[in-house]
């Protein structure tokens, strides 16, 4: 029941005295508003960023040819300092070792996604024009990027080992050329160097938009065509190897064990390459690299704000420290008729926690209010963290106590004898 007669009679104080309780808050306002909404921000671009990364597959593995550092060279007792760094044939990963790695981790691997950039074309049909970026594919390519078939069929083995000029397109290319509802076994033309070539649709994928604007100008999105990967090649006149690959683990596979084992498997063919090596990297260890960095970020940065909370806590002391002056009388009034100084001990810092909590509740308003702005004005969806949310009511009422302790320790020390005198 006392406890419940020291909150009354702080909040009839406060709404007393209610400018200069407003200013006495301000500083834990900005305070706790600025360290929620920078979390805020901060949580809402780790989400929207590590939700864009896994639904481009963060478990995916990544292997690509690297150029070896100058430690990791030495012979003969000195570091090799000059290396080539461009790639000769001998220089890729070849088919052989890819079919050496699928027998070896058969039990591990869902694909091995291979890929041959020849670029990007403007295909005609008429009046009807698309933009395209040409890639010849193998067969688990479809399986590595989980493209959904509208029609038709995806590449066959048959096609890639004759080099067959065939195509897989988007539902949204044939769209952009009027191709109708049954574009199958339509043509076109891809123009590369002063060679014309014709390629035949066997299959249509769902097109899905990455969100990605890359131009205020554009009208229509430039999609993804898929060839079979050695006529690819053969257009190309590309080296037999490949610099670059992509490994799906099965499901259930320990991504950063399986990543590990494939470094070492495919690094092991190069033990004797003076210039390259092979890195096996993954998204999932990128964004958890990212969300690291920036927690970090975000945290230090809420602990620089934080310090007006310091500063608002120094305020609230100074502001109690003046209201026992201003009730000295009603102290010592209270001391003579038998209160005791651990009571008076509790009212004044039940008081200061009051002022503390209000404070803290209205700065995680504006800290959520600001945070959700922030972040809708940056594109992201707003994601404002609960435990910084409780951790703020915490530390406030935390403030409360520690800078309201020494005031009401004055006050609970205040000789009525000497109180009662005092003007």
């Amino acid at each position: 029941m006392l406890f419940r007669e020291n909150v009354v009679l702080a909040l009839r104080g406060l709404w007393a005295n209610k400018m200069r309780a407003l200013l006495t808050m301000l500083g834990i306002v900005i305070g706790i508003g600025s360290v929620i909404a920078i979390m805020t921000v901060a949580n809402s671009m780790t989400n929207a960023i590590s939700t864009s990364m896994q639904s481009m597959g963060a478990s995916n593995i990544t292997v690509s040819l690297t150029q070896k550092s100058d430690s990791d060279f030495v012979a003969g007792g000195s570091v090799r300092l000059f290396r080539s760094s461009s790639y000769r044939e001998e220089d890729l990963i070849t088919d052989e070792m890819i079919e050496q790695y699928r027998a070896a981790y058969s039990d591990s691997l869902y694909a091995v996604s291979l890929s041959e950039n020849l670029g990007s074309f403007t295909v005609e049909s008429g009046t009807e024009s698309a933009s395209v970026n040409a890639s010849g594919v193998n067969l688990d390519y479809q399986k590595a990027q989980n493209l959904e078939l509208l029609q038709g069929h995806w590449l066959l083995q048959d096609d890639l080992d004759s080099g067959r000029r065939v195509a897989v397109v988007s539902d949204e290319f044939c769209s952009q050329l009027s191709l109708g509802d049954d574009p199958l076994g339509k043509s076109f033309e891809l123009t590369y160097g002063n060679q014309v070539y014709t390629f035949y649709i066997v299959g249509v994928y769902r097109y899905e938009d990455s969100g990605v604007v890359l131009s205020s100008t554009d009208e229509e999105p430039s999609t993804d065509i898929y060839l079979p990967l050695s006529a690819a090649k053969a257009i190309s006149h590309g080296n037999d190897g490949y610099s670059q690959l992509t490994v799906v683990p099965n499901t259930g596979v320990d991504t950063q064990s399986f990543l590990e084992q494939t470094e070492m498997f495919f690094s092991g063919f190069y033990v004797r390459n003076d210039s390259f090596t092979v890195t096996a990297t993954s998204m999932e260890s990128m964004i958890e690299s990212m969300t690291e960095m920036l927690s970090t970020i975000g945290l230090a940065v809420a602990v620089i704000a934080g310090i007006s909370l310091v500063v608002g806590g120094i305020g609230v002391m100074n502001i109690m420290l003046v209201s026992i002056t201003e009730r000295t009388r009603e102290i010592s009034t209270r001391k003579a008729l038998g209160a005791t100084n651990g009571s008076i001990r509790v009212q004044f810092i039940i008081e200061s926690v009051v002022i503390c909590i209000i404070g803290g509740i209205l700065g995680i308003a504006v800290g959520v209010g600001l945070g959700s702005l922030g972040a809708g004005m940056l594109g992201y969806a707003a994601s404002p963290s609960p435990g910084v949310i409780a951790l703020a009511v915490t530390f406030s009422g935390g403030i409360g106590v520690f800078f309201g302790y020494y005031p009401a320790n004055k006050a609970a020390k205040l000789d009525p004898i000497e109180a009662l005198r005092y003007e």
